[in-house]
């Protein structure tokens, strides 16, 4: 897939990984819509963007809010003069022990990372429909293939995106509309706090940067795949903790008592 003038609509434009993403696909000459809670730091990528010689517009929202997914839907319409392709890349994460964890995390937690992008995605799919061609690309995690200790929440939101999105592309099968999945491992942003980062570093883990997973983003989109799994060993244990969870169970046995100290951090 060539990028260029491809009218797309990004959500989460202003975290780790999507703000070098926004930009790299302004380099390649995609108009842009980006989405995002906080208008200052919307303005801020999008003067980089134009400045650049680039195209963005900006809607400042809350997908978590009542028809804020359809109301996105209609008005990225408008800005960019139809929709070519749907990036999802918002999110939320907690590295904490599950019994700390409140009720109204976890109905976030599952409001963000899920059912609005789910209901985001239904509201494009028709005009996608209506144009006969359209491409969905989801920001999973491994953890969406892998059940990991301490992200017990945003592992069953994870799984339930990977779910979604092989569903979908199944369902869409007979028409010109794509799907991809992209996992990847951790990244360092900000929505990995310090403690979560000295945590993986201890346990011998890679930690990437987002501009390496949006670069990995860019070239899924251009090469049409329909999943992609982001470094090794954890994409190996995603694999295998499809075939042989127990033999994951045991390999995550140390890694949980490692990680507990780091909990309280």
């Amino acid at each position: 897939m060539n990028l260029h003038n491809k009218r797309i609509l990004l959500t989460g434009a202003t975290g780790g990984v999507g703000q070098p993403t926004a930009q790299r696909l302004a380099e390649k000459g995609a108009i842009l819509t980006l989405v995002g809670r906080h208008a200052s730091k919307l303005n801020a990528l999008q003067s980089v963007i134009i400045n650049s010689g680039g195209k963005a517009s900006t809607i400042v929202a809350d997908l978590n809010a009542k028809d804020a997914p359809q109301i996105v839907a209609e008005t990225a319409h408008q800005q960019l003069g139809g929709i070519d392709i749907l990036i999802n890349n918002a999110g939320v994460l907690d590295f904490i022990a599950f019994e700390q964890q409140s009720d109204a995390r976890i109905a976030e937690m599952i409001q963000t990372n899920v059912t609005s992008l789910i209901q985001l995605t239904r509201a494009v799919l028709p005009h996608f429909q209506a144009q006969q061609h359209g491409h969905f690309l989801f920001v999973g995690s491994i953890f969406g293939s892998l059940g990991f200790p301490h992200y017990a929440t945003y592992c069953a939101s994870k799984f339930a995106v990977h779910g979604f999105s092989q569903a979908l592309r199944r369902e869409l099968i007979d028409s010109h509309i794509g799907v991809t999945y992209v996992a990847p491992r951790t990244v360092e942003t900000a929505m990995n706090a310090q403690n979560t980062i000295a945590m993986l570093k201890k346990a011998g883990q890679a930690v990437d940067q987002p501009e390496t997973v949006a670069d990995i983003i860019i070239k899924a989109l251009e090469q049409e795949k329909q999943e992609v799994f982001i470094g090794q060993p954890q994409s190996f244990f995603a694999w295998l903790n499809g075939v042989a969870p127990k033999l994951v169970n045991l390999g995550l046995k140390k890694q949980t008592a490692l990680a507990k100290p780091y909990l309280s951090i």
